[in-house]
């Protein structure tokens, strides 16, 4: 039997992939992270259905839960929000399960920052102006950052940063990121972003509010830097209708043939 660790997107039910919801369909225990995980995307579980909410569970429970469900011949869906490749504490289990000769499976999902780039119909790497984008966080309680992971190191090459877990702590951020992209940067924030009510901020470092709303403190992305409002970048060369590439030929000696790979 396997653990099927799925990605159930940010918010919105139904940005989960096939592949997912076919895996909770087929899975007789579900572990979801209720505090984040919608409650909809449980109706994709089998009648009867071992479903456990482990937002009150510490790491043990939880591997606890996984073994006996194991013992008893189930595959698991284990569901946290968002994208397991970032935040999601799932390194930590996948080192028990190792351990324990279980075996899983990985299922990617669409993370915070695409979700929020999405809700602000914005491109985060234009030309000309930032073609990098730094997935970070501050200092928590639960997680401490490396020294060298600031965001001052970080804001020093003005690519797009999209800050996690943070605003909380807004004034902070803003305060730290201005000397480096400047008061006139813009930035927006996205509070549960695709879920029903979510709410969109968009300013400058010079001009953002940063006394946040009490039951806005968590659930939101923060997002800085020149390609959140820009307007005159630079057209990509990748459509430009001089540009030789492999599908379309430009040219009598293109670089490569019509015909050839």
């Amino acid at each position: 039997m396997t653990v099927h660790f799925i990605g159930a997107g940010p918010g919105a039910a139904d940005l989960i992939t096939l592949r997912g919801q076919s895996l909770i369909a087929s899975s007789q225990t579900c572990l979801y992270a209720g505090s984040l995980v919608p409650q909809a995307l449980l109706s994709h579980c089998p009648e009867g259905a071992v479903i456990i909410n482990t937002a009150p569970l510490s790491l043990d429970e939880i591997m606890d839960h996984i073994q006996t469900a194991h013992d008893a011949g189930h595959d698991i869906a284990r569901l946290h929000s968002g994208d397991l490749s970032v935040w999601s504490a799932m390194g930590e289990q996948l080192r028990r399960l190792r351990a324990l000769d279980i075996p899983f499976d990985v299922t990617p999902g669409v993370p915070s920052f695409a979700a929020a780039a999405a809700a602000l119909q914005t491109e985060l790497t234009l030309p000309g102006l930032a073609q990098s984008v730094v997935l970070t966080r501050t200092s928590g309680r639960a997680t401490a950052m490396p020294p060298n992971e600031t965001l001052e190191n970080f804001a020093a090459t003005r690519a797009t940063l999209a800050i996690h877990l943070s605003v909380h702590v807004l004034a902070d951020v803003t305060e730290r990121l201005t000397p480096h992209y400047g008061a006139d940067c813009p930035v927006a924030v996205v509070w549960r972003a695709t879920w029903p009510d979510e709410k969109i901020l968009r300013a400058t470092l010079g001009t953002l509010e940063t006394e946040v709303p009490k039951e806005m403190a968590r659930s939101a992305l923060i997002l800085v830097g020149p390609a959140l409002a820009a307007t005159g970048f630079d057209e990509s060369r990748l459509y430009a209708g001089d540009y030789d590439r492999r599908y379309r030929p430009v040219g009598t000696d293109p670089r490569f043939p019509e015909g050839t790979e």
